[in-house]
C-alpha cells in the first residue's frame, strides 16, 4: 500500500489514514504534586494499551506571572476562584521529573512526549530526545513557539479549539515553513469537561481536507463515546485525559478517564478503524456459512411427471439451495420434467420448459 503523503511516524508508529488512531494518554496535571504518582500513572497507561503518553512542560513562572488582576482570576468552571500562577503552581510537571518520567515510560515500551509552554521546555525535551511535541489549543496562536518547535525537525500535532480557520492556516503554515517532519490538527472543544452537544464531530474531515493533514481530536467530553465516533469520521490521533482515580481529585480529575475506562478507550479506537474496512457489496467471506439460510424455491408438495408447477406446491422457503425466487413466476405453469417430491430444492432441469411455451 502506497503511503498517503500527509502520513508521519512518531517513535516508528505510522500515523496516517490507514493505520489505526495513535491513542495517547495524557497525564497533565493527574500527578497531584507526587513524581510517585506519576510514575504509577504512566505504568498504568501503558497497561491500559495507551499507544502513547503524554505529559506537559512549563513552571507557573513560564506560563503566567503572580498575579491576581483582571483576567488572571478564574472566573468559571472547575478552577473558578483561583489565580493562573496558583492553578500552574499546582498542575505544573517538575523539570527534574522529566527524565525519570520519560525513562519510566521508555521502560514500559510506550513512547511519551510532551506540550512545551515557552522555548526553555522546548531546550528541556530535546534534551530528553522527546520524539514529537503536542501544541496546546491555547497556544496556537503562539506562532514564535510554534516555529521554534518546527525547528527541531520533530512531527507536531496541534489542538485547534477556540481558533478560526485563518488561525489555524497561520499555524500551519508556520509548522511547515520551519521544518516540521509530520503535523496533525486536532479538532478540539476548549472547555473542561466539554458538553458533548458543542462537540461537532463533523469538524475533523473537513479539518483534514482544508489543511490537508491527518485529523484527530483532543477529547474532553465525559466517556468514551466522542472518541469512538472520531475514528469512525477519519480521526486518527485521539488525545485523552488520564487518571488513576477521579475521586482522588486534581485540576484535571473531573474530565479524566480512569484505567478501566482508558482500556475500554483504547481497545474502541481500534476496533472502530477496523470496522471501517472498504466499500463492499455482496457476500463477505464470513458470510459464506449463511448463504444457505437465504430464500428460494422448493417442492412444497409431490409433483406428478407432466403435472405443472404452482404456488400450491412450489415456494419460495428456506434453505437457499434452490432456484433463487425471482424464477417464481417463470416456473409457476410449467410441467415437471419428472416425479418431484416434497423438500427438494426447485432446479432448471426439474421443469420441462419446451413443453411449457416458456423460453428460459
Amino acid at each position: 500500500m502506497t503511503q498517503d503523503k500527509t502520513s508521519f511516524e512518531i517513535a516508528g508508529r505510522l500515523i496516517g489514514p490507514d493505520h489505526p488512531p495513535l491513542v495517547i494518554a495524557e497525564v497533565s496535571a493527574n500527578h497531584l504534586g507526587r513524581i510517585d504518582r506519576a510514575l504509577e500513572t504512566i505504568e498504568a497507561a501503558a497497561a491500559c494499551g495507551a499507544d502513547a503518553i503524554k505529559i506537559q512542560t512549563y513552571t507557573a513562572d513560564t506560563i503566567t506571572i503572580d498575579h491576581d488582576g483582571p483576567g488572571f482570576v478564574l472566573e468559571s468552571g472547575p478552577w473558578a476562584g483561583r489565580t493562573l500562577y496558583d492553578l500552574y503552581k499546582e498542575a505544573g510537571t517538575p523539570y527534574e521529573w522529566h527524565r525519570p518520567l520519560f525513562a519510566k515510560a521508555r521502560a514500559c515500551g510506550v513512547p511519551v512526549f510532551s506540550t512545551p509552554f515557552d522555548f526553555t521546555a522546548v531546550d528541556l525535551l530535546e534534551d530528553l530526545e522527546a520524539p514529537a511535541y503536542k501544541i496546546a489549543s491555547f497556544e496556537a496562536v503562539d506562532l514564535p513557539l510554534i516555529a521554534r518547535v518546527a525547528q527541531t525537525g520533530k512531527p507536531m500535532i496541534i489542538s485547534t479549539g477556540m481558533a478560526n480557520l485563518g488561525e489555524i492556516d497561520a499555524a500551519v503554515r508556520t509548522a511547515r515553513e520551519n521544518g516540521a517532519t509530520g503535523l496533525a490538527l486536532l479538532h478540539c472543544l476548549s472547555a473542561y469537561p466539554a458538553p458533548i452537544d458543542q462537540a461537532d464531530l463533523r469538524t475533523i474531515p473537513h479539518l483534514g481536507e482544508a489543511f490537508d493533514v491527518i485529523p484527530g481530536l483532543s477529547d474532553h467530553t465525559p466517556g468514551t463515546a466522542c472518541a469512538v465516533a472520531a475514528v469512525a469520521l477519519g480521526a486518527r490521533v485521539i488525545e485523552k485525559h488520564f487518571t488513576l482515580s477521579r475521586a482522588d481529585g486534581g485540576p484535571d480529575s473531573e474530565f479524566s478517564l480512569e484505567p478501566d475506562e482508558m482500556k475500554r478507550l483504547v481497545q474502541d479506537c481500534h476496533a472502530a478503524f477496523h470496522a471501517l474496512g472498504g466499500i463492499r457489496y455482496g457476500t463477505a467471506q464470513s458470510e459464506a456459512g449463511s448463504v444457505t439460510y437465504r430464500r428460494s424455491l422448493y417442492v412444497v408438495a409431490d409433483i406428478g411427471a407432466g403435472e405443472p408447477v404452482t404456488p400450491e406446491n412450489t415456494r419460495s422457503i428456506r434453505p437457499g439451495y434452490g432456484l433463487a425466487p425471482k424464477w417464481h413466476n417463470r416456473v409457476i405453469g410449467q410441467p415437471a420434467s419428472r416425479d418431484l417430491k416434497r423438500g427438494e430444492p426447485l432446479g432448471l432441469d426439474m421443469v420441462d420448459w419446451l413443453a411449457g411455451s416458456k423460453d428460459v
